[in-house]
């Protein structure tokens, strides 16, 4: 039987009861759960109606956070020429092509959030799916980081733009934030996400979409938000 720390215990007890909770509600429990010692993420976890071993129910897009993520977003992007000038002056933290990818393949190198190409580039950043892939870190035109338009990219990605993607247990786990953050931004986050969600519902998906959330962060429990409270603000 598992056991919780002083910290959680205490946790738990301001939560209380079951719930679920309304998500201004849920903000304001989370708030006063005992703090961690440094700056923890705020998180929504969605349990949804599909089953991700069909490609066709996999539920997978992006969402710019009105507020951001908390964070500074280290870009890379790998252009030449007229697109790797656009990149830099929009901000791209790395900017290069034979040069980064060696760096990848032969240093292990990772030390940037997220990647963006041009669609050229892909013949020959294609060889670095088998590292970058498991770190979600390969450029992909799903999410709209295989692009022409790499400044445009890289704005995006600066300004907060985050991917979500679904588990295998049908779980998806979104950044909302950092604990910092005025439950005023954590709600207009928290909302932006669930329209996101919402919106890549799988055509295929029968019965019910969006069955529970919970509010959480790095290091505290999971408080159940109602579903109602998103819908209700649509």
């Amino acid at each position: 039987m598992a056991t919780h720390s002083k910290r959680m215990k205490s946790a738990y007890e301001v939560v209380g009861q079951p719930g679920p909770y309304t998500l201004p509600d849920a903000l304001a429990l989370l708030k006063k759960c005992p703090k961690a010692k440094f700056n923890e993420t705020v998180e929504l976890v969605f349990r949804l109606g599909v089953d991700p071993r069909h490609s066709d129910q996999v539920v997978r897009s992006t969402v710019v956070l009105p507020h951001g993520v908390g964070k500074t977003i280290r870009v890379l992007v790998f252009a030449q020429g007229d697109s790797a000038e656009q990149a830099k002056e929009a901000g791209a933290d790395f900017v290069g092509y034979d040069d980064l990818i060696d760096k990848i393949q032969k240093e292990g190198w990772f030390d940037f959030d997220a990647a963006v190409a041009t669609p050229e580039s892909m013949r020959d950043i294609g060889r670095l799916g088998k590292v970058l892939g498991p770190r979600g870190l390969m450029p992909t035109p799903k999410t709209g980081t295989v692009t022409k338009d790499v400044a445009g990219a890289v704005k995006e990605l600066k300004a907060g733009k985050i991917e979500f993607r679904v588990d295998k247990a049908a779980n998806l786990h979104t950044i909302i934030g950092k604990i910092s953050f005025d439950n005023n931004k954590l709600f207009d986050n928290a909302k932006a996400v669930y329209d996101a969600v919402v919106k890549a519902k799988p055509a295929s998906a029968k019965g019910v979409y969006m069955k529970t959330c919970t509010l959480t962060s790095t290091m505290g429990p999971g408080i159940p938000v109602d579903l109602k409270t998103f819908a209700e603000t649509a």
